[in-house]
């Protein structure tokens, strides 16, 4: 009777089985075509002194016309000096500056869209790193295929230990699913730091963005462009449209990120990213169940490592395929463990989110 409860894994394998399929259809872009549009880059950024005088330098590296871009930075209320490096900055000919008028980073990215002279708006992170070809070859997409939307790949940096390598094989699987659901039709979800999107479209669904919520200034975006079945998204699959970002430092800041990514489920709308998390969800409750029953008896235990191998085998494909694309098949080694302990990671990551915020500091 115990082994009929893995009847409640088969949903997760079945969308993920199918979204595997979808990744094994993947096709790389490669521009053929010189590029003419003008792009807005616009990047909200708050006490980023640090980071950002390496993202200007990469963007004013890149191999697309100065004339045929602009860079907006938008300080949403900094208190260190990301105003001053970014004014000071000489290297990009068309670069603007501004202070958020309001606070948080859905409203700073709207002003920004507010003054961009751009069509095609591409957003980013200061702390994103990119190649030389990043704008022209989102530019040269862009032109060949006029989707309303562009959900562009990014990879995560990390240093040498077993917690960085777990936050670089959980981001694989997620960008595994990005890419995959986009592919299939159905994008569940994208990430601000490379993302690519009209200013028309923009304009008409950023109204209803959740501004009551710190996170989901690009989902639920998404989202919206998706409710109409006219709009075009797209998953761009080019190592150079990638950006890099770096893991966080300290477990403090990587659960308060991942809290703040949960925060938002609750107001999602969209049918199939609801399924999605709830078949999710659920496989890996299953899993704590199985494991806390078999405590008390063996039978359970043996279940639990059955559910937990049948699991492990759908997410081993998608994230063995990501880390091809992506040049990091070194993580795939941590791919057991990471895996035993992802369910307690999960449980930690929900526990954080209702501890209450004076309790987290």
């Amino acid at each position: 009777m115990q082994w009929l409860l893995l009847i409640f894994i088969t949903p997760y394998i079945y969308l993920l089985s199918r979204i595997y399929k979808s990744l094994t259809q993947i096709k790389y872009y490669h521009s053929q075509s010189i590029p003419g549009c003008f792009l807005s880059v616009v990047v909200a950024c708050r006490n980023e002194e640090k980071n950002l005088p390496v993202l200007l330098r990469h963007l004013s590296e890149q191999d697309y016309d100065p004339a045929l871009f602009e860079i907006l930075i938008i300080d949403d209320n900094s208190n260190d000096k990301t105003t001053v490096i970014a004014s000071g900055f000489e290297g990009i000919k068309n670069l603007v500056v501004l202070q958020n008028s309001e606070r948080g980073k859905k409203s700073a990215i709207r002003q920004g869209v507010s003054v961009s002279k751009g069509s095609l708006i591409v957003t980013t992170d200061a702390d994103c790193r990119m190649g030389k070809s990043w704008l022209k070859t989102i530019a040269s997409f862009f032109e060949e295929n006029k989707p309303e939307m562009i959900i562009l790949p990014v990879e995560m940096e990390g240093g040498m230990g077993f917690f960085q390598r777990f936050q670089q094989l959980e981001f694989l699987s997620l960008q595994g699913i990005t890419a995959g659901t986009a592919l299939q039709g159905r994008p569940v979800m994208c990430n601000g730091a490379n993302l690519a999107f009209t200013k028309e479209v923009y304009n008409r669904y950023s109204g209803n963005l959740h501004d009551e919520l710190i996170s989901g200034d690009d989902v639920f975006l998404l989202h919206g462009i998706k409710s109409d079945p006219g709009n075009k998204i797209m998953w761009l699959e080019s190592a150079e449209a990638r950006v890099s970002t770096i893991t966080s430092e300290t477990l403090s800041a990587f659960f308060r990120q991942r809290a703040r990514w949960i925060s938002k489920a609750g107001a999602y709308k969209d049918t199939f990213t609801r399924v999605l998390g709830i078949v999710t969800f659920a496989a890996v409750f299953l899993q704590l169940s199985l494991l806390v029953a078999g405590i008390f008896n063996p039978v359970y235990f043996w279940v639990f490592l059955a559910a937990f191998l049948i699991k492990s085998s759908v997410d081993y494909l998608i994230v063995m395929n990501t880390a091809t694309r992506y040049c990091k098949r070194q993580l795939i080694k941590w791919f057991l463990l990471s895996g035993v302990i992802y369910p307690f990671y999960v449980l930690l990551v929900v526990i954080s989110y209702f501890v209450p915020a004076e309790m987290k500091k």
